[in-house]
C-alpha cells in the first residue's frame, strides 16, 4: 500500500470556515478538500435541498423529449421504455415506466437478454416494438452510440428518445431527442448523472409540464439513489442531493420491491454502503443469472406480498451468483499462476464456459488481487465477450481504444468497460493490450494507494466531531468517507485474528500519552497477517475510517482499519 497524504488545505480558508461555522480545524480542512470554501457552500453541503436540483430543461433536447412523449400520449401511441440489464438500467426503466403509468396506461418495458442480445439497444428489442405496434422507444442508460439501431427503427416508423450518460462518439443517433450531459453541445450544469439520474430529470421535466413540483416526485428517488450508489458516479452536486433524499425514502417509505429486499435481510436502517453491497448486488443478480425483467418486476410491483415473492426469487439468484463468482475467480487465478503471468502489467484471461453474468465481478476480484487493469473473457455465441476493470487513475477505455484493431465492439468508461471480439483476434488483443498498458501506466499506479485526509489524535474523536462527520454522508467518489492517520497506537492486549484462515484482525486501540481514558474497537479486513506487528503493546501507526455500529438499539463507534505499519 502507498500511503498518500492529501495536500494541506489553504490555512486562510480553513481559518475562515472555523470561524464562520464554529468547527475545528480538522472538519474545516475536510470541507476545503471537498472544494467547500464559504459558509453558503457549507450550508448547501450539510443541508442538501431539492430546491438546488437544476431545471431539467437546461439539458439539451429535453424540450424535444417532453414534446415527443406528450405527442405520443395525445395520439394514443404505444410507448416502450428500454434499458440495460444492470442496476442503473433496470432502476431507470422502473422509474420512468412507473411514473408514466400514473397517467397513461399504454406503457411497456423491455430489458435485453444479457446472453441473447448483449449490452445496449438491440435489433431484437426494436423488432419486438415493431411487432407490437410500438412507435416510441425511450432508451435509458444506453443508446448514445446506437446509430444503426436508431436508423433501423426509423425505417419502421419507430422514434427513439435516448437518455444516456456514457461518452458519445463522433456522431449522435438520429433520434427525436438525445439526452446526455456529456454531449459537447449540451451545457447542462452537471454532467455526472447516471442513467437513472437522466430518467429522473426526464420525469421532472414531464412533471413540470403537467404542473407538478419536485415534492410530487420524491417517491421515485429511492430508485435514483440505488443507481447512483451502484454505478459509482461522483457523490457531488445533484447526485448527492438525490442520494440524500433517496436514502430517506428507502428508510422511511420505500416502494414495496425495495421494502421486500430489506425485509428479507432484517436490517432496520440502510446507509449508502448498504445500498452498494446489499440492495444493488441483488438487483444485478436478476440480469446476471436469469433476466433483468425480474428486477423491473420487483421494482414496479406495488403489492407487498407479490413483491416478497419476487424478492425471494432474486435472493436465490444472488446465492447462485455468489457460488459462480467464487468458483470462476479460483479458476481465473489458477490460470494466471499456471501461465506464469503474475508479473505482467495486465491480466487477460479466457475460458469458454465461464458464466457471462459474473465475469465483471471476477474481473474486479482479479484487479483487487494483482492490482492491474484486468479483462475476463468468456464465449458468447460465435464471439468472445469480456468485462474490463481498472485501477485508480488508469483509463481502461482509452487503453481499449488503442486496441480497437482487435475489437469488434466496446463501450464503457474510465474504470469499467465491456467488449466483444472474434476468437481469432484474442491472442493479438491480449498481446496488444499488455503492450499498451506497459507503455502507458506509471509505476506508482501499480501499487494500491490509500489517500489520507487528515492526521489526528484519538482524543479528537468526540461526540461533536462524530455528529458533524455523519453529516458528510452520503459518501461516494469525490466525497469518500474521510480517512484518518494516527501515530503511536497500541493494542491493549485484546487483539486477535478472525474470519476464514484468520484473514482479519480485531483490536482495541489506545494512543500513547493521550488523555482519553477509553480506547476504540477497531477491525481490519484482510490485515490478519499483521497481527504480529501489534503484539505486546508494540507501537504502530494506522489509517482508518470511523464507523458507527447500530445493534440492539445501541450505537457504538468502531475504527475500520485500512492499513497499519
Amino acid at each position: 500500500m502507498r500511503w498518500k497524504q492529501k495536500p494541506e488545505p489553504c490555512p486562510e480558508t480553513v481559518q475562515h470556515l472555523m470561524e464562520t461555522l464554529g468547527v475545528d480545524a480538522v472538519i474545516a480542512g475536510l470541507l476545503v478538500q471537498r472544494e467547500i470554501k464559504t459558509f453558503e457552500e457549507a450550508k448547501k453541503f450539510f443541508r442538501p435541498s431539492l430546491d438546488d436540483l437544476h431545471d431539467p430543461y437546461l439539458m439539451k433536447d429535453m424540450d424535444k423529449a417532453v414534446a415527443r412523449i406528450e405527442k405520443a400520449i395525445a395520439a394514443g401511441e404505444r410507448i416502450m421504455v428500454f434499458g440495460d440489464y444492470d442496476v442503473d438500467g433496470t432502476t431507470a426503466v422502473s422509474l420512468v415506466s412507473s411514473y408514466l403509468k400514473t397517467y397513461y396506461p399504454d406503457i411497456t418495458t423491455y430489458i435485453p437478454d444479457r446472453y441473447d442480445e448483449g449490452y445496449g439497444v438491440s435489433f431484437k428489442g426494436i423488432d419486438y416494438a415493431d411487432d407490437n405496434g410500438i412507435s416510441l422507444i425511450i432508451a435509458l442508460d444506453c443508446g448514445i452510440k446506437s446509430i444503426e439501431h436508431v436508423n433501423y427503427a426509423k425505417a419502421r416508423n419507430i422514434d427513439f428518445i435516448i437518455g444516456d450518460h456514457h461518452r458519445p462518439g463522433d456522431e449522435l443517433p438520429d433520434a427525436a431527442a438525445v439526452l446526455d450531459p456529456k454531449r459537447e453541445d449540451c451545457h447542462y450544469p452537471y454532467d455526472e448523472l447516471c442513467g437513472c439520474g437522466i430518467g429522473f430529470k426526464l420525469i421532472q421535466a414531464l412533471g413540470q409540464n403537467r404542473g407538478q413540483g419536485i415534492e410530487d416526485l420524491i417517491s421515485y428517488l429511492d430508485l435514483a439513489a440505488t443507481a447512483i450508489a451502484a454505478d459509482i458516479v461522483p457523490m457531488t452536486g445533484e447526485n448527492r442531493i438525490m442520494a440524500h433524499f433517496g436514502l430517506k425514502v428507502i428508510n422511511d417509505n420505500p416502494r414495496p420491491g425495495i421494502k421486500a429486499l430489506v425485509h428479507l435481510l432484517k436490517k432496520d436502517t440502510l446507509d449508502i454502503t448498504d445500498v452498494v453491497f446489499i440492495i444493488a448486488p441483488r438487483i444485478n443478480a436478476a440480469g446476471r443469472i436469469k433476466h433483468g425483467n425480474h428486477a423491473v418486476e420487483l421494482l414496479t410491483e406495488f403489492n407487498f406480498d407479490q413483491a416478497q415473492q419476487f424478492a425471494a426469487e432474486i435472493e436465490n439468484y444472488n446465492s447462485e451468483r455468489k457460488g459462480l463468482d467464487k468458483q470462476i475467480t479460483i479458476e481465473a487465478l489458477l490460470q494466471i499462476e499456471t501461465n506464469n503471468e503474475k508479473e505482467r502489467f495486465s491480466s487477460v484471461v479466457y475460458q469458454e464456459d465461464w458464466h457471462k453474468g459474473v465475469i465483471g465481478i471476477v474481473a474486479s476480484r482479479l484487479t483487487e488481487t494483482y492490482y492491474r487493469p484486468t479483462l475476463v473473457f468468456t464465449k458468447s455465441g460465435e464471439k468472445y465477450a469480456a468485462s474490463a476493470r481498472s485501477v485508480k487513475d488508469f483509463d481502461v477505455y482509452n487503453a481499449l481504444e488503442a486496441c480497437s484493431d482487435y475489437i469488434v465492439q466496446f463501450g464503457g468508461h474510465k474504470y469499467a468497460a465491456g467488449l466483444t471480439l472474434l476468437p481469432e483476434q484474442y491472442d493479438g488483443f491480449k498481446a496488444k493490450f499488455e503492450a499498451v498498458v506497459a507503455d502507458t501506466i506509471p509505476e506508482e499506479l501499480r501499487i494500491p494507494e490509500i489517500s489520507i485526509d487528515a492526521q489526528i489524535e484519538l482524543d479528537a474523536i468526540t461526540p461533536k466531531f462524530i455528529r458533524i462527520l455523519n453529516q458528510f454522508a452520503p459518501f461516494g467518489p469525490l466525497n469518500m468517507a474521510p480517512v484518518f492517520h494516527t501515530k503511536n497506537l497500541y493494542d491493549t492486549g485484546y487483539g486477535k485474528t478472525m474470519g476464514e484462515k484468520d484473514a482479519h484482525i480485531r483490536l482495541y486501540l489506545k494512543q500513547q500519552q493521550q488523555a482519553t481514558p477509553d480506547g476504540f474497537a477497531a477491525i481490519g479486513f484482510n490485515l490478519g497477517a499483521k497481527i504480529a506487528q501489534v503484539k505486546d503493546r508494540a507501537l504502530f501507526e494506522g489509517i482508518y475510517c470511523i464507523e458507527e455500529n447500530h445493534f440492539n438499539n445501541t450505537t457504538t463507534l468502531q475504527l475500520r482499519l485500512k492499513d497499519i505499519r
